[in-house]
């Protein structure tokens, strides 16, 4: 498949990018909430089932069709796993091990990852000099804030924060693949419909097996509206915005949503739940920023304008 050049966002672009980021960054802290009362594969099921519900409640306002959804049935079943199951899945477990905030940064590591699988599998994303250079400060990031337990084996929270990276892949993968619902002729809206249907079809099961949610303690009030906030918030209107951007403004330039997300779940984290992050996480945190401003291309060409017109002085 084919993806189409990143070009610069437009202003209304922009915004939706930063609707999203609050959307997301929110789900972090919606988790956080849930984790405590409620086990990862029964919180990651009701959040796709939530919003599938909501999303086939209003099919008949969006134009949502079910016969188009079942034409790319196969498509939607990978982008479900892609883009849901597995990410969901990991993140929420991780969060069971590791503060909001943190498991918000290193999905931040998203767009270093699209860089590499956009190289992989398109023919026009190539893996140009800068890009490489932008991917490589941002797995330092990444280096820097595991910090010695990447050398201790593992120890302490390092399988947690590998499953929040292996999410962070998959849904580098998924922004690829998604490119080509496009020319499928789905709405932003239908795929977000299909996938999270597909997602719940395969979580509701799996929930059930693994967590026997009959035999848990009924949740508190907290726990029920986070698990309601994420369905509606973070999940049916989040991927609404999604696939609008994605459409518009290409993969690379949409996952830049996760740099921006962790500051909604880092003050989010602090504010609520008492979280606090060591200083390496925020080192590692910028230095991500620093390679994602590289990939972007904002940096590099700001540099040399700025140096062109020192030298035309």
């Amino acid at each position: 498949m084919n993806l189409e050049r990143q070009r610069a966002m437009t202003a209304t672009e922009w915004g939706l990018l930063l609707l999203l980021s609050l959307l997301w960054g929110g789900s972090f802290f919606f988790i956080g909430i849930a984790v405590k009362s409620l086990p990862p594969f029964t919180i990651v099921a009701a959040r796709v089932t939530i919003a599938a519900a909501l999303l086939w409640l209003a099919a008949p306002l969006t134009g949502v069709s079910g016969a188009r959804l079942g034409r790319q049935a196969p498509a939607l079943i990978v982008l479900a796993a892609l883009n849901n199951v597995a990410p969901f899945s990991l993140l929420t477990w991780s969060q069971t091990q590791l503060a909001s905030g943190l498991v918000s940064i290193l999905n931040a590591t998203t767009p270093v990852f699209t860089v590499f699988v956009a190289h992989l599998f398109t023919d026009e994303e190539r893996l140009a000099p800068r890009k490489l250079a932008g991917a490589l400060i941002g797995l330092a990031g990444v280096a820097a804030m595991i910090g010695p337990e990447l050398l201790a084996g593992f120890a302490g929270r390092l399988v947690a924060e590998l499953a929040a990276l292996l999410a962070a892949a998959s849904y580098a993968a998924a922004s690829v693949f998604a490119r080509r619902f496009r020319r499928l002729g789905l709405t932003p809206i239908e795929v977000a419909t299909g996938q999270v249907t597909a997602s719940s079809v395969a979580l509701l099961p799996l929930a059930l097996v693994v967590d026997a949610p009959w035999r848990l303690a009924a949740p508190g009030p907290a726990a029920i509206a986070a698990i309601g906030a994420i369905g509606a918030l973070s999940t049916a209107l989040a991927y609404v915005v999604f696939f609008r951007i994605l459409a518009g403004a290409g993969a690379v330039n949409v996952v830049l949503v996760t740099l921006l997300a962790p500051a909604t779940a880092i003050l989010l984290g602090a504010a609520a739940l008492g979280e606090r992050l060591a200083a390496r996480d925020f080192v590692g945190l910028a230095t991500i920023a620093l390679g994602l401003a590289v990939i972007d291309g904002r940096l590099p060409r700001a540099a040399q304008a700025r140096f062109a017109a020192a030298l035309g002085r």
